[in-house]
């Protein structure tokens, strides 16, 4: 298959027609035509069906768009870094990660990483949801405990845990081994009423009575620090309050956590990828994750 041509026949899929595609790349309609058409030979499907005004991909056209989209976004990058001889991380690093992330951590790992990278330019987008690598064109994405995926790849870079913690003036849990503490606790959207929280080994169990919503795990720290109740937070955000005396811990609650920076592929990184997945290991050298000092 002749890459130059299913690059072609990206480059009109995405303008919307050979015209507006000639424009935008410089390339005569009558040479896009062409290559269209000895793709649509090679592989004996037609991609495009053609009108008087407007082009439309067949099916089979918008499958093979939707598979070749990010692969071939790669190996330009892979051809361009051999035929300039660049191994030197460059260009824009489009970076997707949770909001809690972001807010208590990313801007300082970013400005790091750009004193060690200069010709990188980042841009990072906050958010909650899982983006999709290829079609939203990130190049990596931040995580916590991702699923297992086929398309993604990807290295642990820190773990945090979740601890049960309280001002001192709210009255900790004493024996009920075997029934739930009632407790007045700060909680997020995602509580479901009737949810109970246990301490590591069932040395206890809570019952929350939710007396705030908040939706900012930030919040829900700032709130139980003056008294609002318990709540369920992670070691990192509030290991200073704990180090203070203003918060005290209950003890550790379920698993640890992992952090991950995945990306989508592994065989053909470009260096910017590669460079941004061994600083952020880098970065947590004891794997715990913990909150840059300020």
């Amino acid at each position: 298959m002749d890459l130059n041509a299913l690059e072609d026949f990206q480059l009109v899929a995405a303008h919307g027609g050979f015209g507006k595609a000639s424009r935008a790349s410089g390339r005569s309609k009558a040479t896009l035509s062409r290559r269209v058409a000895d793709l649509e030979e090679a592989l004996g499907i037609r991609l495009i069906e053609r009108g008087s005004r407007s082009l439309e991909l067949t099916e089979a056209g918008q499958l093979l768009l939707t598979r070749t989209e990010g692969p071939m976004h790669e190996v330009t990058e892979a051809v361009t870094a051999a035929r300039d001889g660049l191994q030197t991380p460059r260009g824009r690093l489009r970076i997707a990660a949770p909001l809690l992330f972001s807010q208590v951590a990313l801007g300082r790992l970013a400005a790091r990483f750009l004193t060690l990278y200069p010709e990188v330019r980042i841009e990072a987008v906050a958010e909650d949801r899982i983006v999709n690598l290829v079609d939203e064109h990130f190049d990596v994405a931040i995580r916590i405990n991702p699923r297992k995926d086929s398309v993604l790849v990807g290295r642990c870079f820190a773990k945090d845990r979740l601890i049960l913690a309280a001002a001192p003036s709210v009255q900790m849990p004493k024996g009920h081994r075997d029934k739930p503490f009632p407790v007045a606790a700060v909680v997020m959207p995602t509580y479901r009423d009737g949810d109970v929280w246990t301490v590591r080994n069932g040395q206890y169990t809570i019952e929350p009575q939710p007396v705030l919503r908040l939706s900012s795990l930030l919040m829900v720290r700032d709130a139980i620090a003056d008294g609002a109740g318990a709540a369920m937070l992670p070691q990192s955000i509030v290991n200073s309050m704990l180090e203070t005396g203003e918060l005290v811990s209950w003890g550790i609650a379920g698993g640890e956590t992992e952090l991950w920076v995945l990306h989508t592929s592994r065989r053909l990184q470009s260096p910017k990828v590669r460079a941004f997945v061994e600083f952020m290991c880098n970065q947590y050298p004891s794997g715990s994750f913990t909150i840059p000092i300020r």
